[in-house]
């Protein structure tokens, strides 16, 4: 019986015999071990009487594959295992039972208390929770999670085809979760019937807005923190809140909604980066942002003039820069989005459709089409790798159209034609 310290080196050095399976006994945890067949696979088992007594019978569990699995996790899911059998409990039973009897519903529950709400970031686990609530359990839950085939997530997947997006995003919660699944023991090693299943093609959206559209998305930006924005009411609905005097029908913004809203357009910051900033993550002397977290991790943001000045001149009220309705209170948390302040801006800007993320591609497209280079952008963008960036390559045009000048005027001085500014007519008059 083979024994020594299973580490992460010492498992990789292990050789299998040819003929038979090989046992490797770990020598800090009894019944803690390692099993290695004769075509190379390895998997952490963990050994337990079942029974009182020396006539009680040894049985093994499989913990997980080594691909899946490092020493310490698996050690630890170990202890947990012996410790039930301790209890009175067989594990081995228990997770026979639990692999048969488990529905997709209920292994979307267990998913999401377990690694979701742990594991993953705030707008992610917004995202994956929506899609294992709306989409998932509605489409696959009555099944058992070991009876899930392939065919069944290919046609939920193509139930989606008018949400592509959302679709693929389905696809690939479904792979994530059985892939958690399988390294827990809910359902067989190695199975996951998301796999090799083909994406639709999506349709990346790109939204910019022009200068004439910024200029009345400012406009209405100034009117709803001064006078505020008009609305209309059905009067006929019975149910209808709305001021009486027509004249009092206004939508007033709050410093820190505007100043959000302006934030994300001259940061080109993600909205979740801007709803959670904290005063402690502002060096205005340095002109910096220092955010701990973001979708890419720890992140630096550089805060040009005018975004400067408006985090200078916002209220101080509690720890968030955007302070929420629990601003200053004990359980302070920020501020959830800016859905409603945003369709009422827009809507006064005539600018129905644009979502808050197109701000960040609005400062994007400024950055590009002055030419500072796609790196550059990048960085201020916070992109960890410059394909990200690259899908803003078609407007960097500057250097396109020089050489298109310069060719055009080359062949107008051969023509005997007078040659032309480079500048002939600007971006507001061909507009």
């Amino acid at each position: 019986m083979a024994r020594m310290k299973l580490t992460k080196r010492n498992v990789a050095a292990i050789k299998p015999h040819e003929n038979k399976r090989l046992y490797v006994y770990d020598t800090e945890l009894t019944g803690f071990g390692l099993m290695v067949t004769p075509k190379g696979s390895k998997s952490y088992f963990a050994e337990y009487r079942n029974g009182v007594g020396r006539g009680a019978s040894t049985r093994r569990v499989t913990l997980g594959s080594t691909l899946k699995l490092l020493p310490d996790e698996a050690r630890d899911l170990a202890k947990l295992t012996i410790a039930d059998a301790a209890k009175g409990e067989d594990p081995a039973m228990k997770k026979k039972e639990q692999r048969e009897a488990i529905t997709v519903a209920a292994l979307c529950d267990i998913y999401e208390e377990r690694h979701v709400k742990i594991k993953l970031k705030v707008t992610t686990q917004e995202l994956y929770r929506h899609i294992l609530q709306n989409h998932i359990k509605p489409r696959l839950g009555t099944k058992r999670a070991i009876n899930l085939r392939k065919q069944d997530v290919a046609f939920a997947h193509l139930s989606m085809k008018d949400t592509p997006s959302i679709a693929n995003s389905t696809l690939a919660v479904i792979g994530s979760m059985f892939a958690w699944a399988d390294k827990h023991g809910y359902v067989p090693e190695a199975f996951n019937p998301a796999t090799r299943i083909e994406k639709f093609k999506e349709q990346k959206r790109e939204r910019f807005l022009t200068t004439e559209e910024l200029e009345r998305l400012g406009a209405a930006i100034r009117e709803g923190e001064t006078d505020g924005i008009p609305y209309e009411v059905d009067e006929s609905k019975p149910t209808s809140k709305h001021a009486p005097k027509t004249e009092n029908r206004r939508v007033l913004l709050s410093p820190h909604v505007a100043g959000a809203i302006r934030l994300l357009i001259l940061t080109g910051a993600r909205l979740r980066e801007i709803l959670t900033l904290q005063w402690g993550h502002v060096d205005l002397e340095r002109g910096i942002l220092l955010l701990p977290d973001s979708k890419t991790g720890k992140k630096t943001i550089i805060l040009n003039a005018p975004a400067q000045q408006i985090i200078a001149g916002l209220p101080r009220i509690g720890k968030y820069v955007i302070a929420s309705d629990s601003a200053g209170q004990a359980e302070e948390k920020p501020r959830a989005d800016l859905k409603r302040p945003w369709s009422t801006v827009t809507r006064r800007a005539g600018l129905e459709g644009v979502r808050i993320h197109d701000l960040r591609h609005t400062h994007a497209s400024f950055g590009v089409g002055a030419s500072f280079g796609l790196p550059i952008v990048g960085k201020l963008l916070g992109h960890t790798q410059l394909r990200t960036t690259e899908r803003y390559a078609h407007l960097e045009t500057d250097p396109l159209r020089r050489a298109s000048n310069s060719i055009g005027n080359s062949l107008a001085a051969a023509m005997g034609e007078k040659p032309l500014s480079d500048n002939v007519i600007g971006i507001n008059d061909a507009r």
